[in-house]
C-alpha cells in the first residue's frame, strides 16, 4: 500500500525470517497501517533514527543480535512507541522478561493474521489514548479549570468576560459553589492590563470583622492585642493589580461602609493608625448567595452591592454544561495520572455516560476530586465506573434528588449531606453549612458511607 493511502499508522516490523516479515507487512498494509521493515538489529537502529513509529513487533530472535538489547535500545530511543514481541512457545519465558523490560505485550508464533491485526488495533488504541492525554497535558498547563467550554451560555460569559477585563470596571461574578468563580477571576486579572501586578485573594468568610479589617487594610504596631509587628494588608498587596473578594455575601456588615468607602475613592486606614494611604486596586468579587436578596433582608448593603456590580458575569452550574463534562474530565484525568505517575489514560465507554448522566451537585470541584480519586485507585488503562464512585450514577441514573419526591426522610438526608461535602472547601465549612458540628457530620459520613 502507498505511503500516502495508509492512515492508521506506522508499525516497524523487526524479523530476520524475510517470509515472516513478508506475511505481517501484507497482513498490516492490507487493513491500513504504514509499514516498514528491518531483519536486523542495525537495520531498526536506522529506522528508527529517520522515521517516528506508533508501533513495533519485535522478534527476540534475531540471529547474532540480541533483542532483548534491542528493545532496551528501543525504550531510549522512541519512549512513545508500543512494542510487541514476537516470539516461539519454546521462548515465552524470554518473552515475560521483555514485558517486564518494557514491552507491551507478545505474540507466540505461528499467529494468525487475525491475531496479529487484533494486537495492532490493542496497541494502535493504547497508542491513540497515549497521544490525546499528552495533548490534554499541554492543553492544561495552558488553560484554567472550567475555562474552556463549547458550552454556549459557558461561551458567552467568558467572551463577556474577556471584553471587560481591559477595563478597571469592578466585577461581580455569581455561581453555585464549586463553578469556577475564582478561576475566573484570576483568568480577568490574566487579560487585563495589570496582570503584571498581584492578583490577591480575601476569602471573606473565614474571618471575623475585626480580622477582616486588619486583613484588608492591615495595622499598626500595638494597635490590639497580639499586633506586634505592623502590617500593610491585602489592599497594600494588590496596589496596582486585582483584589479579589471571594464569597462577598459573607462580608462583616459591620465593616461594608469602610469597604464601599475604598471603592469610592480608593482611600483607606490601617487598624490603629491615623494616617489616610491609597492604592489603585480593580475589585472582582464572587458569591453564591442571592446578594439582591440578602439587601432586603438587611444584611448587606445597597450601595454596595451597586459599587460591586457595574459588571455582572454569571457562571452556569456544570450540570447545565453538559458538553463540558468529558473536556473537563478527561483534563483532570491528564493532570492527576501525571502527577501520581498513575496507569489511567483513559474512561470506558459506560464511565463517560455515568460522568455524563451524573447531576454534580458541587460542580467542577466535584468533578475534579472525583476524577483525582478514580486516577488513584484506577489499576488499569481505562477509568471504569466502578473507579469512579459515583453511586446510582454508575447505572445511568441521576441524583438529582428533589424535595418532596418518593424518599424516605433517610435518602433525603444523605443526598443533602453528600451534596454539601461536594460543594464545601472542608469538613469545618461543611458541618456550619448543615447546622451541626464537626463530630456530628463524622457520624453521619460513616453511617451513609459517603
Amino acid at each position: 500500500m502507498p505511503q500516502e493511502t495508509a492512515d492508521k499508522g506506522r508499525i516497524l516490523l523487526v524479523d530476520d525470517e524475510s517470509a515472516i516479515l513478508r506475511t505481517f507487512r501484507y497482513c498490516l498494509e492490507d487493513d491500513g497501517y504504514n509499514v516498514s521493515t528491518a531483519s536486523s538489529a542495525a537495520q531498526a537502529d536506522n529506522l528508527l533514527l529517520r522515521q517516528v513509529f506508533d508501533l513495533c513487533f519485535l522478534d527476540l530472535r534475531l540471529g547474532e543480535d540480541n533483542g532483548l538489547e534491542l528493545l532496551a535500545q528501543m525504550r531510549v530511543q522512541a519512549p512513545w512507541m508500543r512494542v510487541v514481541i514476537v516470539t516461539a512457545h519454546s521462548a515465552v519465558d524470554t518473552a515475560v522478561d521483555a514485558i517486564q523490560a518494557g514491552a507491551a505485550d507478545y505474540l507466540v508464533k505461528p499467529c494468525s493474521p487475525d491475531q496479529l491485526r487484533l494486537a495492532a488495533a490493542k496497541q494502535m488504541e493504547v497508542r491513540s489514548m497515549t497521544a490525546r492525554l499528552e495533548a490534554l497535558e499541554v492543553e492544561v498547563r495552558k488553560a484554567k479549570d472550567g475555562l474552556d467550554s463549547n458550552c454556549p451560555a459557558m461561551m458567552a460569559v467568558l467572551e463577556t468576560a474577556r471584553q471587560v477585563a481591559g477595563t478597571d470596571a469592578n466585577i461581580l461574578i455569581l455561581g453555585e459553589s464549586g463553578t469556577g468563580k475564582g478561576e475566573l477571576a484570576r483568568a480577568i486579572h490574566g487579560w487585563s492590563r495589570r496582570a503584571k501586578r498581584s492578583c490577591v485573594t480575601i476569602n471573606c468568610p473565614s474571618l471575623t470583622a475585626e480580622l477582616m479589617e486588619s486583613e484588608l487594610f492591615g495595622h499598626a504596631r500595638g494597635s490590639f492585642t497580639g499586633a506586634s509587628e505592623s502590617t500593610q494588608g491585602r489592599v497594600a498587596q494588590a496596589d496596582g493589580g486585582t483584589l479579589f473578594l471571594d464569597e462577598i455575601g459573607d462580608f462583616p456588615l459591620t465593616l461594608q461602609p469602610k469597604l464601599l468607602r475604598f471603592i469610592q475613592d480608593k482611600e483607606y486606614e490601617r487598624v490603629g493608625d491615623p494616617v489616610t494611604r491609597r492604592a489603585d486596586v480593580r475589585i472582582v468579587a464572587a458569591t453564591n448567595l442571592d446578594l439582591d436578596e440578602m439587601v432586603r433582608e438587611g444584611r448587606f448593603r445597597e450601595d454596595l452591592l451597586y459599587r460591586l456590580n457595574v459588571i455582572t458575569l454569571k457562571l452556569p452550574p456544570l450540570r447545565e454544561r453538559q458538553e463540558d463534562v468529558m473536556i473537563l474530565a478527561e483534563r483532570f484525568l491528564a493532570r492527576f495520572v501525571g502527577d501520581y505517575a498513575r496507569p489511567a489514560r483513559a474512561f470506558s465507554a459506560e464511565a463517560s455516560a455515568a460522568l455524563q448522566a451524573y447531576h454534580w451537585p458541587g460542580n467542577i470541584r466535584e468533578l475534579r476530586n472525583v476524577i483525582e480519586r478514580a486516577s488513584i485507585i484506577c489499576q488499569q488503562e481505562e477509568v471504569t465506573v466502578a473507579n469512579l464512585g459515583l453511586g446510582g450514577a454508575a447505572e445511568g441514573g441521576n441524583n438529582n434528588v428533589q424535595v418532596g419526591a418518593a424518599l424516605s426522610l433517610e435518602e433525603l438526608e444523605k443526598a443533602h449531606i453528600a451534596a454539601v461535602l461536594a460543594s464545601s472547601n472542608t469538613l469545618d465549612l461543611a458541618a456550619k453549612t448543615l447546622g451541626i458540628d464537626a463530630s456530628t457530620l463524622y457520624r453521619k459520613r460513616k453511617q451513609y458511607n459517603l
